[in-house]
């Protein structure tokens, strides 16, 4: 799997910018009668500070979708081990999953700036560390070790973002969703620009200048961020009588992270299935453009989702958004198996799919928000983000096991797996889940 994810990062740079580029235009190559779906969007625009807020915290989170292949491509050109490159990336994966949870929720206790500028230092520093030590061949532990730390010190600022985003604009819930799925599309394009400019910058210069270039989008971020006092929503001070235990213990947030984790598993195996797939037909450097079309189909949705009066609330959307996406996951499957070879069906397969993301992630930030107090709900969004990125972490031993024994063909029963779990985690929890939807 880090051998697939190195070879990918040198190979179909500028197809996989295609995500960036297209993600972007997508507003102003609208068609004339869909013009009138802007009007969400000019409002949500007109809301003070949003726009700068939501800026700074762009540039803020691009090093998420930066840090995984930069390590990697450094601790390989260093070391020339992919294991340990993996085993790195790892380690620093499932960090930042439990870490980021805890620091949003001294977030929500003691403000967002005041945690920013206690966590961006050290993570920082320890960064600069990792980067030293393993440039100076020191024992592998002290890798592992400043690794840990740096992760240990990330505070998810796509949760901040989310956060300010329901302080300013209040209780206009359609324009809530319109912020969640505006930030959802900034999501796809810097999970697409992301992996492609930490891939230029350490092959075109030095190994790591990807790991530079995604501190320079920290210092830079946060200090940006940290600027916009006005729209800082307020700090809720922990108080007796308060409810101190961690979110994920409630039975409900658990029925949200299951299913969640479960996709974000899909999103990880569909890429390393599509690489392997592709490789298999020798156009490995192809794989950037059915990334991007995926990508892209997923960005038009979250720019439609963003804009529609939803007559259905957030729980309902959720658990009928699992569904269909699990239902959009077998195209993709038949695509492989039916027709194996014809690219362009496969292509069209991963447009359709693309379309089911935003709208299930939208509903699943906007119905973990609702479940829990404005005190704790900066937590309650980074239980969420955290349970995308543990689910994308685990299928990848896996995934790559099946890939290198039967074929990347056999491999995409994965995704359609975990979409499957995904769809069962509902089972157990359905009585909660019809609670939420009389609630909501």
């Amino acid at each position: 799997t880090p051998q697939r994810l190195a070879q990918l990062s040198r190979q179909g740079l500028i197809t996989q910018g295609l995500a960036t580029y297209s993600n972007l235009i997508i507003v102003s190559s609208m068609p004339s009668r869909l013009t009138f779906m802007l009007t969400s969007y000019k409002r949500l625009f007109a809301v003070p500070g949003g726009w700068n807020f939501s800026f700074a915290g762009f540039i803020l989170r691009m090093p998420i979708s930066m840090l995984y292949i930069a390590i990697v491509l450094f601790v390989v050109a260093e070391t020339g081990s992919y294991a340990l490159a993996g085993a790195l990336s790892m380690v620093a994966s499932l960090v930042l999953s439990v870490a980021t949870p805890l620091w949003s929720r001294v977030a929500d206790q003691i403000g967002q700036n005041k945690v920013l500028s206690i966590t961006a230092p050290v993570h920082l520093i320890f960064l600069g560390l990792f980067v030293y030590l393993v440039k100076s061949d020191a024992p592998t532990w002290s890798w592992f070790t400043s690794a840990i730390i740096f992760e240990a010190f990330v505070i998810g600022s796509g949760q901040m973002v989310r956060r300010r985003w329901i302080h300013v604009i209040g209780d206009d819930r359609k324009l809530i969703d319109t912020a969640y799925s505006f930030e959802a599309l900034v999501d796809e394009v810097i999970f697409t620009s992301g992996p492609v400019l930490a891939a230029i910058t350490a092959s075109y210069f030095f190994p790591e200048a990807a790991i530079f270039t995604a501190m320079g989008f920290i210092s830079v971020g946060t200090l940006l961020f940290l600027s916009q006092r006005k729209t800082q929503p307020p700090a809720h001070p922990r108080q007796v009588g308060d409810d101190h235990s961690l979110l994920i213990k409630d039975r409900f947030i658990q029925a949200l992270f299951i299913p969640m984790m479960a996709v974000g598993a899909f999103f990880g195996s569909t890429g390393l299935v599509l690489v392997g797939y592709l490789d298999e037909f020798g156009i490995r450097e192809y794989s950037g453009f059915y990334i991007a079309i995926w990508s892209f189909s997923s960005g038009i949705s979250a720019f439609i989702s963003g804009s529609l009066h939803w007559k259905i609330n957030e729980a309902r959307r959720f658990v009928i958004s699992v569904f269909a996406l699990a239902l959009l996951t077998l195209p993709i499957y038949i695509a492989a198996q039916l027709f194996t070879g014809n690219l362009t069906i496969l292509a069209i397969a991963l447009f359709l799919n693309g379309l089911g993301i935003a709208p299930l992630l939208t509903a699943g930030f906007a119905v973990a928000e609702r479940s829990v107090s404005p005190k704790r709900t900066t937590e309650v969004l980074a239980w969420s983000i955290s349970a995308l990125n543990l689910g994308g972490a685990i299928p990848a031993a896996i995934t790559g096991y099946i890939i290198d024994t039967y074929g990347s063909t056999v491999a995409f029963i994965v995704p359609v797996i975990c979409m499957l779990i995904a769809l069962l985690s509902l089972l157990p929890f359905l009585s909660l889940w019809k609670a939420k939807v009389i609630q909501l």
